[in-house]
């Protein structure tokens, strides 16, 4: 009892200091609504020189959480991109902040139009644990390039790494500036109901639904980043080691616990067998053993082993057939599997795995590869292997997705010069690169006009000159 209210009594304090911190966001904005290229750019050199100097400290936080999490897939996935997308954003920074020129109607002279891209003021962003800190970097990069305050709130279940990251930006930004949000459920749902100029939630599709019906009572535009179940197809002639190596690598990378990483894989039916032996060689290949093997990282937490654990249960009740690939699981390591002779009313076939766990769809033509794909929410990636251009071609014009590897998996999202982002229940609008700063931007119409005024032609009142004016002009 007294824990609890202990624990109640946090979650309200925390959730009381929003909206204060929020208000004094605002304030620092109004007083500098329009920072210069220069110091966008010195906010972004000291976010860089931070991510730098404290890497290892950052490794081993992220590692704690999860028990174990692989030093190289942190430094790959989270580190490394977050550096590059710094130094892509300031690299082009004064060309994106450059006023666009738009044309004006013959009608409509003398005058000019332009588009000003404004800061939107202060950015929330809803950071998820599985990738705590590009996650949180990411959007911080595209919303500080833009000349923007932020507020972020860190994932429950990342402790060790959400308090690093506190820390850590508090040294580089004042709290006016950025600052980070900790604390349970309750004060995410608080979060989440403030009214920002615009929030970025990273997470699930069901807490997404929440996230948008909270931000609509103050009409805050939202960018949410979802998942959903990503497919992976085998075309009928690739080389099945190249196709079945490079889904592993997505699959296993961060043990599946990765938005983009393939859900499900369709293979030819006359191919099942051959993948399955392809990709148990890779897949031993790549971590020749699971106990305490540094590479492979765990489950997050108990919690979310116990529902992949319930998904396996689940399927083979309803029998399918698990193949387990390093034998038995290690402590929260859980192993990589094989799903086969699945069905559609197994939970693993309906809801986003987000973990090792690879079920196999046989089908039969690749009209029926993209049937399948079809019949279902649009995914966050799609996936497709194969070296025939046309129906490579096909996958991208036959299907929908929020983003494409032709022959890769995960790769797609490091890409900075692309947009990312889902579509439909993967979620909706994108960001990275430019795309990041057209998102924390306002696009601002400008019509500029000088002395001479050669609209007050169309002025009240009206009579047969202006008709005779506009049939001139507009009807052929």
């Amino acid at each position: 009892m007294v824990a609890d209210i202990a624990y109640l009594q946090q979650s309200q304090q925390q959730i009381n200091q929003l909206e204060p911190l929020l208000a004094a966001q605002r304030a620092a904005f109004r007083a500098n609504p329009m920072p210069a290229a220069e110091q966008r750019r010195a906010w972004l050199k000291a976010l860089r020189a931070m991510l730098v100097d404290e890497q290892q400290a950052l490794i081993e936080a992220v590692s704690r959480d999860f028990s174990n999490r692989s030093a190289d897939e942190t430094l790959l996935a989270e580190i490394m991109p977050s550096l590059h997308g710094i130094d892509y954003a300031s690299k082009r920074l004064g060309k994106w902040m450059k006023p666009s020129r738009r044309q004006v109607g013959v009608a409509f002279q003398p005058a000019s139009a332009k588009v000003v891209y404004q800061p939107l003021g202060v950015v929330g962003v809803i950071v998820p644990w599985n990738y705590p800190l590009y996650l949180a970097f990411g959007p911080l990069i595209g919303a500080l390039a833009a000349g923007n305050r932020v507020m972020i709130k860190m994932s429950e279940s990342t402790p060790a790494t959400s308090q690093l990251v506190k820390e850590l930006l508090a040294k580089v930004f004042p709290e006016d500036m950025v600052s980070v949000v900790l604390g349970e459920a309750e004060v995410g749902q608080a979060f989440s109901r403030l009214p920002f100029d615009h929030l970025l939630f990273t997470g699930s599709t069901s807490i997404g639904r929440h996230v948008m019906r909270a931000a609509a009572d103050n009409l805050v535009p939202v960018t949410l980043e979802l998942g959903g179940k990503s497919p992976a197809i085998v075309s009928a002639d690739v080389p099945l080691a190249d196709a079945a190596e490079r889904i592993a690598f997505g699959k296993t990378m961060n043990a599946g616990q990765t938005c983009v990483a393939p859900d499900y894989v369709l293979v030819p039916q006359a191919r099942v067998e051959g993948f399955v032996a392809a990709y148990r060689n890779v897949v031993q290949r790549f971590y020749p053993t699971l106990a305490n093997n540094p590479d492979y990282t765990a489950i997050i937490n108990e919690r979310q082993l116990g529902r992949l654990q319930g998904y396996v249960s689940d399927a083979e009740s309803k029998g399918a057939q698990v193949i387990p690939l390093l034998g038995d699981d290690q402590g929260r390591r859980m192993g990589p599997s094989l799903v086969l002779d699945v069905s559609d009313d197994m939970t693993l076939m309906q809801d986003e795995i987000f973990g090792p766990l690879l079920p196999i769809v046989p089908y039969q033509r690749i009209d029926d590869a993209f049937a399948y794909v079809n019949q279902r929410p649009r995914p966050l990636a799609l996936y497709y292997f194969g070296y025939d251009k046309a129906e490579q071609q096909r996958v991208l014009h036959e299907t929908h997705s929020g983003g494409v590897c032709l022959n890769d998996t995960l790769l797609h999202v490091a890409q900075d010069d692309m947009p990312f982002g889902g579509i439909g229940p993967s979620g909706m609008g994108h960001y990275h690169g430019h795309e990041g700063f057209l998102t924390f931007s306002k696009a601002k119409g400008v019509l500029i006009k000088q002395r001479f005024n050669a609209a007050k032609f169309i002025y009240p009142p009206y009579g047969t000159g202006i008709q005779k004016l506009i049939h001139k002009l507009f009807v052929r």
